[in-house]
């Protein structure tokens, strides 16, 4: 009868007790159905020397450490793998650094990750080596446990790069900036800062931790930048919100100067950047490079699905999705999310029932989509539905943002009281956000009583921001409640809270161009009133009339006409007929939700300029083309 190859484990390898009482190693001593030919391959390997150095073998084929290890790196069951054990234990051969490192890295790394189990077999080793740690912090810093992987670190008494590394890693995922900061003075100390990989990762912990000038530090003194780097250091600016300055690095890593070429995580980052911005010619460029690259993966196709739809150009972004070979469900939940925050409800929906019948399955994020699109055009009894179906027909439990849709789809129909239930009834905590949607449909419906209520509860929170307070002045001032509106600005000044003016960008010739209102910044801010004074005048005969309501002070009726002219997306608007031929289109991103007052004048323009009009506010897109605008007045 043959023996078990653990069963004289005990009496062979005494010092190893403490495996045996362990919930994962003791499966050495439970019977498992054994490989009969892994066994006598095993057998028959003759290791005649189990001490730590390498034997001196005569070379034929294949040395026995050779064919030993081969047999560990082709291991993919977990019963193999503890024949394996057993017999590198019985043998003694687990002596030997380059066994059981291999052994190890088996087991603590893919396709096994027993981090638990490997830990075991690392504490039987002998003088682990910098490498046998390697492994274990490497393993620690991709699991559920990174921190364990610091303190491997920290009681290592050799490190080299890799090291270092890892542990860099593992401070990643556990936010510690403080342990990032011990192991580069560590770095330092040990002369590694000439090494790139290394300091790359550093970068990386710098940037994640909100450290931008230490992770710009690190890059200056990098003897070699490689393209990880640069994508590093564009991943930074980007995380930083300094995404002009992002994308001005993808001309900078390529000049003479640095001669570095950008990858498909390069191109990623940079469409990423210019969705942000609204930056459409210079995703353009990148398209072109991604082309003449030859880079075909359908995550960078997705992108560009996104950023295309993201700066308002869906005809290109429909262009790209249709040739996607393999479409899996993030490009049909990008180009769903496309339609939908252009206001084309009803192409999403289609798109939605296209994907189904292509035996697509849909995930939360093609629900958020379609929701989204439900709201965007007040398709109110197909939005409940679309909830209802995601749940029941599909299994998937609505998040705060399927719950936001919803409330802002309600809100948007005037159902507020509604909305208001489902937020009072949901199984999640209410977020800021989903009280903030609300308090945007009270702003929009002059609800006074319930956008005081969801004040409150955004004060419980203590998640209260000026814009909050800024959309209660809406609401006061629609109401003409000025004493209302007088207590919340000198609370606002009291408090010293800042409000976030608005903002517009314009893309013009690759660079973009930004304005505030009554701006006097720009270079061109003569010319520029110029041509607004001169649409004004244009659009007036046209039968434009301010909408003054959009002015939120207390002034005359000549007064708030005055400081509505001058508002951001007028700026940009008048600077992009001033600066691009006739019938181009004009591209604007507004930071903030775009007044009505700014969108009557965007939707008479033009049809009196004869321009296509593309605003990108906080929430959605207006297309105004002929006189008309694509949300149909409804946002």
């Amino acid at each position: 009868m043959k023996k078990n190859a653990s069963s004289s484990l005990p009496n062979v390898f005494p010092h190893l007790h403490s495996i045996t009482v362990t919930s994962s190693a003791a499966q050495l001593r439970r019977p498992h159905p054994q490989d009969p030919s892994l066994d006598n391959t095993l057998k028959s390997i003759k290791y005649d020397q189990p001490c730590i150095k390498t034997p001196s073998l005569p070379r034929t084929d294949e040395t026995p450490r050779e064919r030993l290890i081969s047999i560990i790196k082709s291991c993919s069951s977990r019963t193999l793998l503890l024949q394996i054990h057993a017999h590198i234990i019985r043998t003694f051969i687990v002596r030997d650094h380059a066994v059981s490192l291999e052994f190890l890295a088996r087991s603590a790394l893919s396709p096994f990750r027993d981090l638990h189990y490997s830990r075991l077999v690392f504490s039987e080793i002998s003088r682990p080596s910098v490498l046998h740690y390697n492994v274990m912090i490497r393993a620690y810093s991709t699991s559920d446990s990174p921190e364990d992987g610091f303190y491997m670190y920290k009681d290592m008494r050799r490190r080299d790069p890799l090291s270092s590394s890892f542990a860099l890693k593992s401070c990643i995922r556990i936010s510690s900036i403080s342990g990032g900061i011990q192991i580069h003075a560590r770095i330092l100390r040990d002369g590694l800062q000439l090494d790139s990989l290394l300091l790359t990762t550093l970068m990386d912990l710098y940037s994640s931790s909100g450290k931008f000038c230490e992770a710009l530090k690190v890059f200056d003194e990098m003897p070699h930048r490689d393209t990880v780097a640069w994508n590093v250091l564009i991943s930074c600016y980007l995380r930083n919100k300094r995404t002009r300055d992002g994308l001005a690095l993808f001309d900078a890593m390529q000049s003479e100067e640095y001669g570095c070429d950008p990858d498909e995580v390069t191109c990623l980052l940079m469409l990423q950047a210019c969705a942000n911005l609204n930056a459409l010619e210079f995703g353009e460029r990148v398209h072109a490079y991604i082309e003449e690259h030859g880079y075909d993966r359908t995550n960078l196709r997705n992108s560009l699905v996104s950023m295309y739809s993201k700066c308002g150009c869906l005809e290109k972004a429909y262009e790209v999705f249709k040739g996607i070979r393999n479409k899996n469900v993030v490009s049909w939940s990008a180009m769903i999310s496309g339609f939908a925050v252009n206001g084309y409800g009803k192409e999403a929906i289609d798109a939605f029932e296209e994907m189904l019948r292509m035996r697509v399955p849909p995930d939360p994020q093609t629900f958020t989509g379609v929701l989204s699109a439900c709201s965007h055009c007040g398709f109110v009894d197909e939005g409940m539905m679309f909830f209802d179906q995601m749940s029941k027909e599909f299994g998937i439990s609505p998040n705060i943002r399927h719950y936001g849709c919803l409330v802002d789809l309600l809100g948007r129909a005037g159902l507020l009281d509604k909305a208001y239930e489902i937020i009072m009834s949901m199984d999640i905590k209410p977020d800021p956000e989903i009280w903030r949607t609300l308090l945007g449909a009270c702003r929009i419906h002059g609800h006074v009583n319930l956008g005081e209520r969801v004040v409150g509860h955004l004060i419980e929170l203590k998640a209260e921001e000026a814009g909050d307070y800024v959309l209660l002045l809406n609401i006061y001032s629609s109401a003409e409640k000025w004493d209302k509106v007088a207590e919340v600005r000198k609370f606002l000044k009291d408090k010293a809270i800042q409000t976030t003016p608005g903002c517009s960008t314009i893309e013009v010739k690759g660079k973009l161009h930004e304005f505030v209102a009554d701006d006097v910044l720009h270079p061109q801010k003569g010319k520029i009133y110029d041509m607004l004074d001169e649409i004004n005048s244009q659009l007036k005969i046209a039968g434009y009339a301010v909408e003054i309501s959009s002015e939120l002070h207390n002034l005359g009726e000549k007064e708030k006409q005055c400081a509505l002219t001058y508002h951001s997306e007028k700026l940009a608007i008048a600077f992009g007929i001033l600066s691009t031929p006739p019938g181009t289109t004009i591209r604007v991103a507004k930071n903030l939700r775009t007044c009505v007052d700014c969108h009557n004048f965007a939707k008479i323009l033009s049809g009196v300029y004869n321009r296509e009009v593309i605003i990108r506010d906080r929430t959605r897109f207006h297309h105004f083309r002929d006189g008309q605008c694509s949300c149909n007045d409804y946002w």
